[in-house]
């Protein structure tokens, strides 16, 4: 499969004053179109940077960051903002939805963002969404009356609203027990196989296990970078 993510000699340095801490060094990674990849390593090995850089959220200091053939680190603010509401679909371990909108108006925001006009076919397209992510019955809810393990289901099917060819997922059970990080990465799971390029962050050796890669950072460089394909992985009922 062809390269969907790059970076090439990749660095990212923070200045505190007359302190500069290099972060990112010289980071090289290429992740085909339909992995599944888990990121993993010890606080300040770089791995929730790299994933701000993949996300558009963040430059690198140097290097270049290429999603298919175009290189990211070149782009305009605004050329970022439009690979983040079109190209990207985004997991983050608190949820990030909007307490006052239900499940719906929460699945339909990336349209709003994108300035899309809501129809009645964006709607059903969201009440899909849902429905698809098992939340059939909760279409009115707000966030307040959901489960932690609902809204994370809210939060993917918001970040599939916009079809994205890449969806980065932060820690995405790390707020959920045992049984629900298991359904969400049946879901996960299941989106790979259809077809989805996965990028995960998790710190958790079990939850790592279901992707099919896993890449380990430390201090900045890789560690390690094991496939998972060649062994048992977990095995959806």
């Amino acid at each position: 499969m062809p390269a969907i993510v790059r970076v090439v000699d990749l660095y990212k340095d923070y200045f505190m004053g007359d302190v500069t801490v290099h972060v990112l060094k010289g980071l090289n990674l290429s992740f085909d179109e339909g992995d599944f990849i888990a990121l993993m390593g010890p606080s300040g090995s770089g791995k929730s940077t790299l994933m701000n850089i993949l996300g558009c959220l963040d430059r690198p200091t140097a290097g270049s960051y290429y999603l298919r053939d175009d290189d990211v680190a070149q782009m305009t603010d605004d050329e970022l903002s439009e690979v983040r509401s079109t190209y990207l679909g985004f997991i983050f371990q608190a949820y990030n939805l909007l307490p006052q909108y239900t499940v719906v108006e929460n699945i339909e925001l990336p349209l709003v963002y994108q300035g899309a006009i809501l129809t009645e076919e964006t709607k059903a397209r969201c009440v899909a969404l849902a429905e698809m992510v098992g939340l059939a019955e909760r279409l009115d809810h707000r966030p307040k009356q959901l489960s932690g393990g609902q809204q994370q289901r809210v939060a993917i099917a918001r970040a599939l609203v916009n079809d994205p060819q890449l969806i980065l997922a932060d820690e995405p059970t790390g707020n959920l027990d045992s049984r629900t990080s298991d359904e969400i990465m049946m879901m996960l799971t299941e989106l790979n196989r259809a077809g989805k390029t996965i990028i995960m962050v998790t710190h958790e050796n079990d939850i790592a296990e279901w992707a099919r890669r896993v890449v380990r950072l430390r201090d900045g460089q890789v560690e390690s970078d094991v496939r998972n394909d060649a062994r048992t992985v977990v095995a959806l009922p």
